[in-house]
């Protein structure tokens, strides 16, 4: 007799098998399931379990072809997106079409009732499963009492299966393997061997329970024996040897009279306090700290002056200042038995040396080198440490890089000082005043240690870009020594003796194989890189050495000359052009001078006067400050315009545009004033400007002409693009002993005070 045919709407579940005479409760979340519940008449649906459970979406090839069919008990919406249903298994069935419609899958199932082989051989199965049933049931916690009672008063065999594999088996691909068993007899011997395995597997976890808790207990007899143990050494006067190491090794590390007594303080709390206790461990951390630290242990510093200039001139071409200042702490702490050292700030664009400046000292000194960077910092206990009572507590890094020196006069770098922050966690700039005030820093108190510190001898060296952004309070504990940046002749020099010897072993070269001409220097200098420092130089050897080295490999070995003509070959085309003075001389054009952090360049200002209404352009991507300038400058010329023979009428019926070429990159300070107001009265009094004259500083209502800075960077700028003659504030004359004799003296400055001054020399006719 052929199975009975039905056709429902199908809802898939992922990972979930649901068997006949069972009840289950599931949620449906997918639209596709939720249409289908809402599709299904007299209450019956088809459950099928997906074959992949990750899938999303599902059809009538994405799952299994034997499900159940099941009866909706109830169905409560929990949301606008799920709904949960309770459902009891009516039979098993099998897919034989299906067919999308109702915007859900519906298919067409044949009823599959297990089929019956032997009464005598199926009743056999159904004892010994239940049998089974009760074994489990005493190893396992998965079967109560209340459910093995129900199970008791089973008599149909398909329905023991389904209850018990329901219970029972936690893998969906089992429960599946079961559901699709067409025979009875084969349905019951399937489960007793997945039943069978669970209660190996119950008897396992069971006997490694069991092992557990023994050896919780075993651990908890073990800690009260030791405890036990412990009173009775106490007792007995054994544990007091810990005690008496730690307290002869505070005694003899030569700690001051406070640190020593706080130390023997703590030892004494931690004398009676249990190893257990968390506090014991962090006592002793604390008191090893103590003992670390090199209180009083100093390194001798360089004894002849004559060896230390030495190895500073071997490291350093150039820096004349810092090595006059260097040579003078050496000559004075010579003289004297207590100096407390300086604090040195080395100021300069990136690239110069700073960092290496720093530990040419310390070798120079003989003295240990400790770097800290203090760039985006901005926790407070970074510098003074966190009290004791935090968890995890630590010193600063300040004391931190003292233990690490193993002496107490190291030279200590304090690199990008400029570069700090502050938030919520405090301001470190604040907490390095007291350890960078040779007033105070001799009892510098860090909050884990809670004594003072001497860090008097501690040659601090401060590196910056900017002085701006350090605080002024800051700013005024450091002696400030600047670092402008080199001449073309200079970083000659520094390639020759250091960049290229060094760069040439680095890439695996010998000396002899390869040779950098003097003028493949320069052009390397002047084409290829646009800086105040030597960085991008050294980058740019090291890639003409990795083109060599990259030959060499190849074993196209050969001596090679880098000459001015084949760096292309090497490095591509020149990325920099570089300033030029203009050829002729031209009305309401000013060449200026600007400082930038790469260094000195030139600044030219155009201005045109047109027809209308008396207004003002300023274009250029301008700061505020040249903006400031160019009104200044336009007012001067306004309210003396009778003196220089110009309509005063003509302002009010002309417009005045003020450009600086090169519109892209910002531009400000306080250095272009006088060269706005050259272009702006050439341009209304039609007379040219020499092109041969540069010009830098700032000019005031009243034609004064102020002081600017960076002039050293200025002049190089200058004398790069070919210009003889340049007009200075007459302020600035103090700065020419900065600018290198050999430049200076190819150069004429014309000091002024005033600004008609600037435009007799600058403006023809005037």
């Amino acid at each position: 007799m052929a199975n009975k045919l039905l056709t429902m709407p199908m809802v898939a579940l992922r990972d979930r098998v649901i068997f006949p005479k069972t009840s289950e409760i599931f949620d449906v979340g997918r639209q596709l399931s939720k249409n289908a519940v809402a599709a299904s008449y007299e209450k019956q649906i088809f459950i099928a379990s997906q074959k992949d459970a990750t899938q999303v979406e599902y059809d009538g090839e994405s799952v299994y072809q034997i499900g159940t069919i099941v009866k909706i008990d109830s169905c409560t919406r929990l949301s606008t997106s799920t709904i949960r249903l309770s459902v009891t298994g009516v039979c098993r069935a099998k897919i034989k079409s299906v067919f999308y419609d109702n915007n859900c899958y519906t298919v067409t199932v044949e009823e599959m009732p297990p089929v019956k082989y032997s009464e005598e051989l199926e009743e056999a199965y159904f004892r010994t499963l239940k049998a089974l049933l009760y074994n489990v049931s005493r190893v396992s916690d998965r079967i109560n009492k209340t459910f093995y009672d129900g199970i008791e008063d089973i008599k149909d065999g398909e329905e023991l299966i389904c209850k018990t594999c329901q219970k029972l088996l936690t893998s969906s691909q089992k429960k599946q393997i079961i559901l699709s068993q067409e025979k009875l007899m084969d349905m019951y011997r399937v489960t007793e061997g997945y039943i069978t395995s669970e209660m190996e597997i119950a008897k396992l976890e069971r006997k490694i329970s069991e092992a557990v808790k023994q050896s919780i207990d075993k651990n908890q007899k073990e800690y009260f024996l030791r405890e036990q143990l412990k009173a009775i050494h106490t007792e007995l006067g054994d544990d007091e040897e810990e005690k008496d190491a730690l307290e002869k090794a505070i005694k003899e590390k030569g700690m001051p009279a406070e640190a020593e007594e706080k130390a023997l303080k703590e030892l004494s709390r931690m004398s009676r306090m249990a190893s257990s206790s968390p506090d014991y461990n962090v006592l002793r951390t604390y008191i090893d700290w103590l003992c670390d630290l090199p209180w009083g242990t100093y390194t001798q510093d360089t004894e002849l002056l004559s060896e230390a200039v030495k190895i500073l001139n071997s490291d350093h071409y150039g820096l004349e200042k810092v090595k006059e200042r260097i040579t003078e702490y050496l000559a004075v702490l010579k003289l004297t038995d207590g100096l407390n050292a300086p604090i040195l700030c080395l100021v300069g664009p990136p690239g110069v040396g700073k960092t290496s400046i720093a530990e040419s000292i310390a070798r120079s000194l003989g003295r240990k080198f400790v770097r800290m960077s203090l760039g985006g910092v901005k926790d407070e206990a970074e510098i003074r440490g966190h009290r004791k009572t935090y968890v995890g507590a630590m010193p600063g890094r300040i004391i931190n890089a003292i233990k690490t020196a193993g002496s107490s006069n190291p030279v200590f770098l304090l690199d990008e000082v400029d570069k700090l922050s502050s938030d919520m966690r405090g301001d470190p700039a604040s907490a390095l005043l007291e350890v960078l005030d040779p007033a105070q820093n001799s009892t510098f108190r860090d909050r884990y240690l809670e004594v003072s510190y001497d860090l008097s001898k501690v040659l601090f060296i401060t590196t910056a870009n900017s002085l701006d952004t350090i605080p002024s309070p800051l700013r005024d504990r450091m002696e400030i020594i600047s670092i402008e940046g080199y001449t073309q002749e200079e970083k000659i020099e520094i390639a020759k003796r250091y960049l290229i010897p060094k760069r040439v072993k680095f890439n695996g070269l010998k000396d002899d194989e390869i040779t950098f001409l003097q003028g493949a220097i320069s052009e390397i200098i002047s084409g290829y890189t646009m800086e105040a420092g030597v960085r991008n130089l050294e980058r740019n050897i090291d890639g003409v050495c990795r083109k060599i080295a990259v030959k060499k490999a190849d074993g196209k070995f050969k001596n090679y000359t880098i000459t001015a003509s084949n760096v292309k070959k090497y490095l591509g085309s020149r990325r920099y052009e570089g300033d030029c003075a203009s050829k002729s001389d031209e009305i309401g054009s000013a060449t200026g001078l600007a400082w930038t952090a790469v260094g000195g360049t030139t600044l030219t200002i155009e201005v045109s006067a047109m027809s209308g209404k008396g207004d003002i352009l300023l274009t250029g991507k301008l700061g505020d400050v040249m903006k400031e300038s160019a009104r200044a400058a336009i007012s001067y010329i306004r309210s003396n315009s009778d003196e220089y023979g110009v309509d005063a009428s003509v302002f009010e019926k002309t417009d005045i545009h003020v450009h600086v070429p090169e519109g892209a990159t910002p531009k400000d300070g306080p250095s272009a004033g006088i060269t706005m107001a050259t272009a702006i009265l050439s341009a209304f009094t039609k007379k040219p400007v020499r092109h041969d004259v540069a010009m830098t500083g700032e000019i005031t209502l009243r034609g004064k002409v102020l002081a600017i800075g960076g002039l050293k960077e200025k002049a190089l700028a200058a004398y790069r693009i070919g210009i003889k003659d340049i007009i200075i504030p007459e302020d600035n004359q103090k700065d020419l002993e900065d600018i290198p004799e050999n430049i200076k003296s190819k150069l004429n400055f014309i000091p002024v005070n005033n600004v008609d001054s600037v435009f007799k020399t600058a403006i023809i006719g005037i």
